[in-house]
């Protein structure tokens, strides 16, 4: 991996709407990127033309990026951002597997539960590192990306993250470490459960829930239904009221399209399993109801073919998240 003006490369794992917002803002920030992915016509977009931000007046501006899916491409990298779907969290280990340094450290940033535990079983938990933002971004095509919402990127303290953190910071992101990023983690899970199912069931931007009255009660009672499972076993929430969580991202994000219905219309896999299906297995878990989840679930599953490896949704008897 070459450095430019000294600076080590930041390695992103994926190609998507939030990888591209990042690789142009790092790169714009002074800090050479590297893109890690298996879609070949983003990458194909990306080597051709940067990552590109279009701006909500249609301006564009593009940032020259590597982007490869050959991990020997990258050997030794030292920091990388994984910014895949949940169900790619193994396909990105093992990628990340091949050029992670011994010392590195891979950061997460993704949606649903059990992304840090799924990288330290092929990584180790020493290369592992949890963060969380509620940062919205559209994609508009391959390697062309829309801002859909600003707000802090979390990150858990770790030995090896000042760097990564440094590098962020310089980039005009809003970093704030925390000692705990898991209670983060479920705060996003429930404010996603609320509101991504439902903008991709009714094909919305997130800001329209807020204006129709019944999808405003069912956004609530997702959220309710998730705060309720957090606290059966244990979680505290970093907020007190989850109704007004997501209902504050919803308007913050008002007319950013959710990644879920993005992945709808492109008739590609979703984060379903991992966000109201984690919900719904953890809840029987804990022996809470959570009723309004499991149609989401099983809504969703129902608009896009699963994949050969998803499993079908829970029946009434516990399972193992």
């Amino acid at each position: 991996m070459a450095t430019v003006a000294g600076r080590d490369p930041i390695l992103i794992v994926g190609a998507g709407a939030l990888a591209t917002l990042f690789a142009a803002r790092l790169t714009a920030g002074g800090t050479p990127v590297v893109m890690l992915d298996g879609w070949q016509e983003g990458l194909a977009a990306l080597r051709q033309g940067g990552a590109r931000l279009v701006g909500e007046d249609g301006r564009e501006a593009a940032f020259p990026v590597q982007a490869t899916d050959r991990p020997e491409d990258c050997p030794a990298a030292a920091h990388a951002l994984v910014l895949v779907k949940s169900w790619q969290t193994d396909e990105a280990a093992r990628r990340l597997s091949a050029c992670l340094r011994p010392d590195g450290l891979a950061v997460s940033l993704q949606n649903g539960l059990g992304n840090r535990e799924r990288l330290s079983a092929a990584l180790g938990s020493e290369r592992v590192g949890l963060g969380v933002t509620t940062l919205g971004a559209t994609l508009l095509g391959p390697g062309r990306v829309r801002p859909g919402g600003e707000g802090p990127v979390w990150l858990e303290r770790h030995p090896r993250l000042g760097p990564l953190a440094a590098a962020l910071a310089e980039s005009g992101f809003e970093v704030r470490l925390v000692d705990d990023a898991e209670a983060l983690v479920w705060g996003k899970l429930v404010v996603n459960a609320a509101i991504n199912p439902l903008t991709a069931l009714l094909g919305v931007p997130n800001g329209e829930l807020l204006r129709r009255p019944a999808a405003r009660r069912q956004m609530a009672a997702l959220a309710r239904e998730a705060a309720a499972v957090a606290a059966a076993r244990g979680v505290r929430l970093p907020f007190d009221d989850p109704v007004a969580a997501a209902e504050q991202v919803a308007h913050q994000t008002a007319s950013n399209f959710s990644s879920m219905l993005q992945d709808i219309r492109r008739g590609a896999p979703t984060e379903i399993d991992a966000i109201c299906g984690a919900i719904v297995r953890l809840g029987e878990q804990a022996g809470v109801a959570t009723p309004l989840n499991r149609r989401m679930w099983e809504a969703i599953r129902a608009l896009v073919p699963s994949r050969p490896s998803d499993s079908p949704p829970a029946s009434s008897r516990p399972q193992a998240w």
